[in-house]
């Protein structure tokens, strides 16, 4: 969605504290004009009729009917942009994970405690993705498959972390790594993506951006969709064929060479392109540990975090790939990756699986007559 106006907002809350403070942090900005607010779906219903906004902000958890069923139905008769506001609780991750299945195209979360400074704090974030929201590609839930803005902190790249270097000498063996990156929209394209994997795929090691309180629940999620065996990683875990290891939220995630093994590297060290965990970490360290035994996807997400890793990888020998335009909710990491050089093929979301399988195959076959 391309607008020559100000982006029209609908804030949906039964809180009357977060309806202000969200109304006076977007009003701020200039390309938004917060239309209307509403305290429970049933006004909302009304008001979105009236006002015809182009984002709808979304509690989780309201009286009467809660976010998620007022969700399914608006994406069914009314798709629409809608940014979730949820709580930094097991639950409110579960549920925020569950928007996003039916259609939600991000989140933000909502502080537990002194509501009124924290959420200032989260000011750039709301704005941003609500700009994204208004540009993204919505899609319905039967077509799918299941206030003074604060400065913005410095964007470090991946140097900050892994330093840069060409990859070692690596020998080519059965033995492959995959590598998957995501941002906005990509709990749902990953969950596609995972859901089609054979028990014996080779070990794949996930980045989505995410808050902490919301990794260890995406990736129980995952686990219960897939044949393979899905956790959240942690330090020195070796990485294993027929398992996913997804990187904590607090955390980047990173492949280590420790022998004959790939092991699981958690860092707490600066965020990367604002991101921890970043995909350019994880790219990066695949490139330079892994090498050409190893395969990448970078998937539907705002920005350009992994797009440079991406190209590492290519570089040093492994396939990646990267997801179309046409099924991406953002196609901003992925077209960047595109625009650089850094995909071997730019396919839709439901060719990624097949494209990773039949390179490694073909890589087994190639290792195993050289």
């Amino acid at each position: 969605m391309l607008l020559d106006r100000p982006i029209r907002v609908l804030i949906v809350d039964d809180s009357a504290l977060i309806r202000k403070m969200l109304s006076h942090m977007l009003g701020a900005d200039k390309d938004i004009e917060v239309v209307g607010t509403a305290t429970d779906p049933y006004a909302a219903r009304e008001k979105i009729n009236k006002l015809n906004p182009d984002v709808l902000t979304l509690d989780v958890e309201m009286p009467r009917m809660d976010g998620v069923t007022f969700l399914s139905n608006l994406m069914r008769l009314r798709p629409m942009p809608v940014v979730m506001v949820s709580s930094l609780t097991e639950k409110g991750a579960d549920v925020t994970l569950q928007a996003l299945e039916y259609g939600a195209i991000d989140f933000v979360t909502k502080p537990a405690v002194d509501v009124a400074g924290s959420l200032q704090d989260y000011s750039e974030e709301i704005i941003g993705k609500i700009k994204v929201a208004a540009r993204a590609r919505v899609m319905p839930i039967d077509t799918r498959r299941q206030a003074e803005i604060k400065s913005v902190p410095e964007k470090l790249s991946v140097d900050a972390v892994v330093k840069p270097g060409a990859a070692g000498k690596h020998y080519k063996t059965t033995e492959k790594i995959i590598a998957i990156g995501a941002s906005t929209g990509g709990t749902e394209a990953i969950k596609d993506i995972i859901r089609s994997m054979p028990a014996g795929a080779p070990g794949i090691v996930i980045a989505q951006h995410i808050p902490e309180a919301f990794s260890g629940p995406f990736a129980k999620r995952l686990d219960g969709i897939t044949a393979m065996s899905v956790c959240e990683a942690k330090d020195g875990q070796q990485i294993l064929p027929g398992h996913v290891y997804v990187a904590p939220g607090s955390h980047h995630l990173l492949v280590k060479r420790n022998g004959a093994r790939y092991v699981c590297e958690l860092s707490a060290g600066p965020p990367v392109n604002r991101h921890r965990p970043s995909v350019d970490v994880l790219f990066r360290s695949v490139a330079q540990q892994v090498g050409p035994n190893a395969i990448g996807a970078i998937l539907t997400g705002m920005g350009d975090d992994g797009a440079r890793g991406l190209k590492e990888m290519r570089e040093a020998g492994a396939h990646t790939v990267a997801q179309d335009e046409a099924t991406s909710i953002v196609w901003g990491m992925p077209g960047r990756a595109y625009e650089m050089g850094a995909a071997d093929t730019v396919l839709p979301l439901g060719e990624i699986t097949g494209d990773i399988l039949r390179s490694f195959h073909s890589y087994e076959r190639e290792v195993c007559t050289s």
